[in-house]
């Protein structure tokens, strides 16, 4: 799914409309869109639907959901938060087509009015949030804010419904950030494309059930425009799972090397190696310090162990491997930070950098010269310490601080935490909406990483891979915590999930092959 910033969709309307699209024409798809979602998701309102509408093109759109459910005899109230005057625009003929049927408009700007709006809540079905839309760039304050926080008290108190249009008000479009008050949404009807801010958190939460209306937006626009950014989904995802063929041997599927493990974090390591061999390595090594070594013979008897040999020695250690893991439980200390450098300079096959192999590279630049393709998966603290920032500032806006570095190193950055982001050195970013609060648990990310050797080693791209792993692993755990729940989840469990969470996606993607539609078509 195309996920888009609000510059996007102006740029995708502007297209359409130079292209001999009219605005009122685009607008009133919306509306009738948002007004066939309202009594889709919600059904036939035990009592009336109150439209709250701004002053531009997001308050158009109710004007044009209140007069389609109007004819669809549904009781419904208009409530404005401006003068009429102020309406300007395709919006002022909508409010015009509006009050052509001798319907009235509630004025929300005299003193006193919100609160009148409280109480003609308490007998409403339903209210309609088309207040403020996507081109919010600073926070709500006044009238505006008011209101928002009149329908979220109302919505949390009466436990009614509120359909947002487009957008929720005061949520931004791009971060997912509320912008001072925002709407609490149960639903939303977003037109042409869902916007990022609604997919990523906390944007999510303030955005209910999202349904995509599609306006009218050709693909000759999305050509010019060129939005960056995906939404995965299964049947997509699916199809980038390589085909095993049916002569295979355990050479065809790459010999994957994991550097890890140190005193007291021996199962970093394995669980990125067994991570490797359950997403279908044909063969997994161990590298791990000599002293230790015994601690890991025969933990995993799929797994092969060999001792990490001096910085110097790395040349050795990474030939004739597939691609190479580096960092679960390695630990920071004068020698890894010598191995970690060379192993960075000396592999010349793909590449994922996790956990204290991203610690020792911080603020080094030394990614920057790889020539092979690599892959880093920080946390949202390594993120920080990767850009020199704070962990807020990542969190803010967490899109953005994956492009800022995957441009930066040139690498596939992989930033995780809820909603997983896939950043590419030119641009493209992915979203996965897979995985749980039952993953915030230790050991994960390294399973993660494993999943990555995995797939590279298998000879995907390196974005393919990242997209690929990342919802592969988000997807296990969703399978663990719908069958026992989030509490408890362990990164163990994620192991014996991959090879049927693997099968599912194989499924989705047959499934949705046009090859097989024609089948059953037939």
């Amino acid at each position: 799914m195309i996920v888009v910033t609000a510059d996007e969709m102006r740029a995708l309307d502007r297209w359409t409309i130079e292209h001999g699209t009219a605005g009122a024409v685009l607008m009133e798809r919306a509306g009738e869109g948002a007004a066939r979602v309202l009594r889709a998701r919600l059904g036939r309102p035990r009592g009336p639907v109150v439209v709250v509408c701004g002053r531009g093109n997001n308050g158009g759109d109710g004007f044009v959901i209140a007069r389609h459910l109007r004819r669809a005899r549904i009781p419904v109230e208009v409530w404005l938060a401006a003068l009429p005057e102020e309406v300007r625009g395709d919006a002022a003929g909508m409010l015009a087509a509006w009050r052509r049927g001798r319907n009235a408009v509630h004025d929300l700007t005299t003193p006193g009015h919100v609160e009148a709006l409280a109480g003609r809540l308490g007998k409403a079905a339903v209210v309609v949030d088309a207040l403020l839309g996507t081109g919010l760039n600073a926070p709500v304050t006044g009238l505006a804010a008011a209101v928002i926080e009149t329908v979220n008290r109302w919505s949390e108190a009466a436990g009614r419904a509120v359909l947002a249009v487009d957008i929720a008000s005061g949520l931004s479009a791009d971060s997912g950030r509320p912008l001072g008050a925002a709407i609490r949404a149960t639903t939303t009807a977003t037109f042409g494309h869902a916007k990022i801010g609604q997919v990523v958190y906390p944007g999510v939460d303030y955005t209910g059930t999202l349904d995509v209306v599609d306006i009218g937006i050709p693909s000759a626009a999305l050509a010019a425009v060129q939005p960056r950014t995906s939404l995965l989904e299964a049947a997509e995802v699916g199809r980038l799972l390589p085909v095993r063929p049916r002569d295979a041997h355990k050479g065809t599927f790459g010999h994957v090397l994991v550097i890890g493990g140190s005193r007291g974090k021996t199962g970093a390591a394995l669980l990125a190696g067994e991570g490797a061999a359950r997403a279908g390595a044909g063969l997994t090594t161990l590298a791990v310090p000599a002293t230790l070594q015994p601690a890991f013979e025969g933990r995993v008897r799929e797994l092969m162990t060999v001792a990490v040999p001096n910085a110097a020695d790395v040349g050795s250690l990474v030939r004739g491997r597939a691609a190479v893991v580096c960092g679960p439980g390695l630990g920071v200390t004068d020698e890894t930070r010598a191995l970690v450098a060379e192993v960075v300079r000396r592999t010349s096959v793909p590449l994922v950098l996790d956990a204290d192999g991203l610690n020792v590279v911080a603020g080094t630049g030394m990614l920057g010269e790889r020539r092979a393709p690599t892959v880093v998966t920080p946390h949202p603290g390594e993120m920080a310490r990767l850009l020199g920032c704070d962990t807020a500032e990542v969190q803010a806006d967490r899109l953005g601080a994956a492009r800022r570095l995957a441009r930066a190193e040139g690498a596939i950055v992989v930033l995780k935490g809820a909603r997983t982001v896939v950043a590419a050195p030119d641009g493209g970013a992915a979203i996965s909406p897979t995985g749980n609060p039952g993953m915030a648990s230790g050991g994960t990310g390294d399973v993660l990483a494993g999943i990555l050797g995995a797939l590279l080693g298998q000879g995907l791209p390196p974005f393919d891979a990242a997209v690929l792993g990342v919802f592969v692993h988000g997807a296990a755990g969703d399978r663990v915590a719908a069958r026992q729940g989030e509490v408890g989840l362990l990164a163990g469990d994620l192991l014996a999930e991959l090879p049927s969470t693997l099968a599912g996606l194989q499924a989705a993607r047959e499934a949705s092959s046009p090859r097989r539609r024609s089948r059953a078509d037939g």
